[in-house]
């Protein structure tokens, strides 16, 4: 028995680490993969007649810039994968070059255009992140969840205040938590977006020292030539901001298999994140058995359901009126709600074509213990 727990687990690590590799393979795709979208602009441009051709001078010198951004991107990219197989093991327990080699196997290669669209929106996360031009976008999300928390656990000593935050995506919500003094926890289960961050928190250490091109990729909706090209400079703040002895961290991981010790948070704050679930009342159940008596609930965010409709994905996809109903069933006490908070996720400012969310924003409490007979009469 205990000989096929082993077998078991050795293939869950080997499974993660062919994951993991996988990811990695899709960041070094990435040239290769924007390059053949852009040859087929360029093969429709020489299909034109000549006539058309004078009707567009320029056209093929803007597709040659683009071309430099894209190779100007995987640049960054690289940077962002030196020595990832270390991440998250010790130099023991690395990625070897056996798991690269399976991930390459005719089953597994090339990456899924899923896959690439992970690392493209990799780079426009580092827009809404960590530059000025995410700025709106940004404080639009992280605002509101801030101002909630800070006015509910604001008078104690932040040090004193744990806070964690599942899907934390680029780390700037926790960064932000973090600089306030709290102790402060990420999480989240995407690889992309972890590499990144490790990355930006750790080894970027200067204000706007890199140099990003996220809209290189949009080749619709563009109103000026120059938008698909423009440049984006990040960080738009130095992560040494943050003082060596502060208790800022994030972990790898699923969310409700990690974090299962009762009692242990006094805050989690969540921004588009729930509707991540496969089963959104186990994220609720999770979080109230986490949370501190007193603790906070704080959300924004849609209920997109990111698995809904998938095949052999599990999607509970619940209305904000059922799930509110769920909270109270738990034993949450919803002490703030607010309806159609309009935000934007890894946007375009300047393209043709906007999405927005009409997010709801709440924050919901576990209530402290009702005093037993006992203590009254004590």
């Amino acid at each position: 028995m205990a000989d096929q727990q082993l077998s078991i687990q050795e293939q869950e690590e080997r499974e993660e680490r062919e994951h993991f590799a996988r990811v990695i393979n899709s960041f070094k795709f990435y040239k290769l993969h924007s390059l053949k979208r852009l040859q087929l602009s360029k093969v429709s441009y020489m299909n034109l007649s000549d006539q058309h051709k004078s009707r567009t001078l320029g056209y093929m010198d803007n597709l040659e810039t683009i071309q430099t951004c894209i190779v100007h991107n995987y640049e960054v990219i690289k940077l962002i994968l030196q020595d990832c197989q270390y991440m998250f093991l010790n130099k023991d327990e690395c990625i070897s070059d056996a798991d690269f080699e399976r991930v390459k196997k005719a089953d597994c290669a090339p990456p899924t255009s899923e896959e690439m669209d992970k690392v493209k929106t990799t780079l426009r996360q580092i827009v809404r992140d960590w530059s000025e031009d995410g700025r709106a976008e940004r404080e639009a999300c992280y605002q509101p969840v801030m101002h909630a928390v800070l006015t509910r656990l604001g008078s104690r000593k932040p040090s004193d205040v744990k806070i964690l935050v599942p899907g934390a995506g680029l780390g700037r919500l926790v960064f932000e938590f973090a600089r306030l003094g709290y102790s402060c926890q990420g999480n989240d289960w995407s690889l992309h977006m972890l590499l990144a961050s490790n990355f930006i928190l750790n080894r970027c250490q200067e204000r706007n020292s890199m140099v990003v091109y996220p809209w290189v990729h949009q080749y619709t909706n563009n109103l000026a030539t120059k938008d698909q090209t423009r440049r984006c400079m990040f960080p738009d703040i130095s992560p040494l901001q943050i003082s060596s002895d502060s208790d800022f961290s994030m972990v790898a991981g699923d969310f409700t298999k990690i974090y299962t010790e009762p009692n242990s948070w006094n805050a989690v704050v969540t921004v588009f994140f729930l509707d991540t679930a496969h089963n959104i009342i186990e994220y609720l159940e999770t979080i109230y058995t986490i949370l501190a008596p007193g603790g906070y609930l704080v959300n924004l965010g849609p209920l997109l359901y990111h698995w809904a409709g998938q095949v052999n994905e599990m999607s509970v996809e619940l209305s904000y009126e059922e799930l509110r109903k769920v909270m109270l069933d738990i034993g949450f006490e919803i002490e703030k709600e607010e309806m159609n908070v309009r935000c934007m996720y890894t946007q375009n400012p300047l393209s043709l074509m906007q999405n927005y969310y009409n997010c709801v924003m709440f924050v919901a409490r576990k209530p402290l213990p009702r005093p037993t007979h006992h203590d009254q009469n004590s």
